[in-house]
């Protein structure tokens, strides 16, 4: 396959990541209205979206066998979802991830990671939304981090060929584990100190 058979997809990112924001806040304000508040879960998801897309920027390492790049953007990924649960986690982690593609030079991989990031996001904050402890947040953020290294090899895989999908898997393994450590770390202890945070969205 190769960068050129994705490229395709470059002049499209800004439109469908515009399509998810709308679709998001569409969810928000009309199907679920009566569970959150709706001011607060924008609120809260645009600065986690911040969060993610610049600490994603911050630091980067370029993969050239698949023209991609190592990150610490997980980190925020999870904690997202520690903190504020499902919905917030996948949006954050997903259009935020996606946002960084997009605005650091990687728009083809944009797509592919709404949708990894996002389920990583959303499997972090849903299992964690279930049952609060360490050994959960830990359950969690690990499940999620091997969805992220898996989803990432399988569309190298597709798009480059086994060998080259191979030499990312160290980094985005690196990812997962800083995301563990870090994000959900810092969730667990921040939510535990602070559980009335969950208020900033729950109606």
């Amino acid at each position: 396959m190769g960068e050129e058979s994705i490229m395709f997809l470059a002049p499209y990112t800004k439109w469908i990541l515009l399509a998810v924001a709308v679709l998001y806040l569409t969810y928000i304000f009309v199907w679920k209205k009566e569970s959150f508040k709706s001011a607060g879960v924008v609120a809260i998801s645009a600065v986690m979206t911040a969060l993610v897309a610049v600490i994603t920027i911050a630091i980067r390492v370029p993969t050239p066998a698949t023209s991609g790049y190592i990150n610490i953007g997980d980190t925020m990924v999870m904690l997202s979802g520690v903190l504020f649960g499902p919905l917030v986690g996948a949006f954050a982690g997903g259009f935020g991830s996606a946002l960084a593609d997009a605005l650091g030079g990687y728009p083809h991989w944009a797509p592919f990671t709404l949708i990894i990031k996002g389920v990583e996001g959303w499997i972090v904050g849903y299992l964690v939304s279930k049952r609060f402890d360490f050994t959960v947040v830990l359950i969690a953020t690990i499940l999620g981090g091997f969805l992220m290294v898996s989803g990432y090899f399988f569309v190298g895989v597709y798009l480059y060929g086994f060998g080259a999908a191979l030499t990312e898997v160290p980094g985005n393994t690196l990812q997962a584990v800083s995301g563990i450590i870090v994000g959900g770390g810092a969730g667990y202890l921040i939510k535990r100190l602070y559980p009335q945070i969950e208020s900033f969205i729950k109606a």
